[in-house]
């Protein structure tokens, strides 16, 4: 699947999304992925967990994986989807008391995994999920993602496995030009009305 069609797929179900956002991250945006209004249809789901399946095994040389694991809660659904793709069980870490934990889950000692989460803009909770991965006793095989907005300088950005790269822009709180226009900051999932999508 190229990574045209993808973003083709977000523009049709308006989830590429234009105005002034609140990243998960904290930093500011112009534009936000709503990865949950292409996910919520289980045959546009499926089709790119296949492809960002066939991706990844291609990373790792087609070693066995025995589970994926992401962050709830944007990971939960391309998770199951990659599992299924991959042919193993997916599972997920929640936050709680500020960190993430595998609250309903166990990993073996040796088990390998991927690690997988929807979009990765700082990739904060990708790597603690697979810190945690690790620390359970996991084997990370590989880390990946729907869309890739890391900075290119990223370390991250070196070994993330992606459908779609994305240079979106985003801002410091304290630096935001879209602050100083004075236009309305929205946490996407709080607003009662959605932004248009891009016609890019």
């Amino acid at each position: 699947m190229k990574a045209a069609e993808v973003l083709e797929s977000f523009k049709r179900y308006d989830a590429f999304l234009e105005g002034h956002f609140l990243l998960t991250s904290g930093l500011h945006s112009p534009h936000y992925f709503q990865c949950a209004r292409v996910l919520q249809h289980p045959e546009v789901a499926e089709t790119l967990g296949k492809a960002l399946g066939q991706k990844v095994l291609a990373s790792f040389e087609g070693k066995k994986c025995d589970a994926v694991i992401s962050p709830a809660l944007g990971g939960l659904i391309i998770g199951h989807e990659l599992g299924r793709a991959l042919g193993c069980r997916a599972v997920f870490a929640e936050r709680e008391g500020g960190r993430m934990r595998l609250r309903r889950f166990e990993l073996e000692p040796g088990e390998t995994v991927v690690v997988v989460e929807d979009v990765v803009t700082t990739g904060g909770s990708l790597l603690e999920t697979a810190k945690l991965a690790e620390e359970a006793g996991g084997v990370v095989l590989a880390t990946c993602c729907l869309v890739d907005r890391t900075a290119k300088e990223s370390s991250l950005a070196v070994s993330l496995v992606s459908l779609l790269k994305m240079d979106v822009v985003t801002y410091s709180p304290g630096d935001c030009p879209l602050c100083r226009q004075g236009l309305p900051l929205v946490k996407p999932g709080s607003r009662p009305s959605s932004p248009r999508s891009s016609n890019d």
